[in-house]
């Protein structure tokens, strides 16, 4: 059996933190002033909180920073079909539970996503419009695949048939042609065994295939009510500040998406990289992170309050939530 990955603290020196949510044990890091203005990222398929690495370096001195690892990613648990449902709707109340743990019902926060983390993000985020002061959306979406968009071939094999999920779980085909197509720009093999490493064995991809498996492309998908519910909402987001950060040479999150986002957020200020590809905050470097860090300070953020309910220094402590069925979250177990 291979041993369980463990990140280089050159590449990723933060403390790591556990929630456990119905026996499994989701991993985060909390970076950053407990008092300071929050920012909440969420990644996608098939990266981990290791994608927001340099963004959260760059700025917890300032901000605090929360990245978690959805369960079957990254060093959090990756519990099999019989332990956890993995739907889109589980990772929406995943994503809640780690924010009441950490920061309570009430608190603000500004919301950075990419990929998946889109989806998830907004989909959390519709139902707490208030809360949300302002997006860093990179490369994702939060609406139905565009009509201009050609489903990918690679998405259809992973996704659609038994050969394309057997060539992800036997040789991590799909982190792996991420780890070389994502990418435009050259990067070290620490850095792509990075975005590999937790994916060591057939056990430990099971996230990365059932994300495929579970992209929603016809109203009959398990998912598709809650994309379409999410893309209704998305006007409420239009009058928050954002910005629309664009590698131009992703493959899967082409154009197409980007222009879509520029309906539904017709105030948010662009920023395409004709250079950049999926990974774009990787291909963006230094010249990114600090654009995202100009965006964020051109508008004062809130501190969590006192008052908020939830104890400033409450995140240094591991978590338990039990959480019981609700109208969000399919039955498990």
């Amino acid at each position: 059996m291979s041993k369980p990955y463990q990140p280089p603290l050159a590449l990723y020196p933060f403390e790591s933190r556990w929630l456990e949510i119905d026996g499994h044990k989701l991993h985060y890091i909390d970076e950053g002033p407990r008092d300071a203005p929050v920012l909440l990222m969420v990644h996608g398929n098939p990266t981990w909180s290791f994608y927001y690495r340099n963004l959260v370096l760059c700025l917890r001195d300032r901000y605090r920073c929360i990245a978690l690892d959805h369960i079957g990613c990254g060093l959090s648990d990756k519990p099999d079909d019989a332990h956890y449902d993995y739907h889109l709707a589980r990772r929406i109340a995943d994503l809640d539970a780690l924010v009441k743990a950490t920061i309570g019902d009430e608190a603000p926060l500004s919301l950075v996503v990419h990929d998946w983390g889109g989806m998830i993000g907004f989909a959390w985020a519709a139902q707490r419009v208030e809360r949300i002061e302002r997006c860093v959306i990179l490369n994702t979406a939060a609406f139905p695949m565009p009509a201009a968009k050609k489903f990918p071939f690679a998405l259809w094999l992973g996704g659609r048939t038994a050969l394309g999920a057997l060539l992800i779980r036997g040789v991590n085909a799909f982190s792996a042609m991420a780890a070389r197509i994502a990418f435009k720009k050259p990067v070290g093999k620490d850095v792509r065994s990075g975005y590999t490493g937790p994916y060591n064995n057939w056990k430990n991809r099971i996230a990365t295939v059932r994300f495929v498996q579970d992209i929603p492309l016809k109203e009959s998908d398990r998912g598709y009510p809650l994309i379409a519910d999410t893309a209704a909402q998305l006007h409420r987001f239009a009058d928050k500040p954002a910005l629309l950060v664009w590698g131009l040479k992703d493959f899967v999150f082409d154009e197409t998406f980007y222009r879509d986002w520029q309906r539904y957020l017709p105030n948010a200020e662009l920023h395409p990289l004709d250079d950049c590809g999926h990974y774009v905050l990787e291909d963006g470097g230094e010249p990114l992170l600090h654009r995202i860090e100009e965006f964020l300070a051109s508008t004062k953020l809130a501190s969590p309050g006192a008052d908020n309910g939830v104890n400033a220094g409450s995140a240094d402590a591991d978590y338990t939530v039990n959480n019981t069925a609700n109208n969000e979250r399919p039955a498990v177990g």
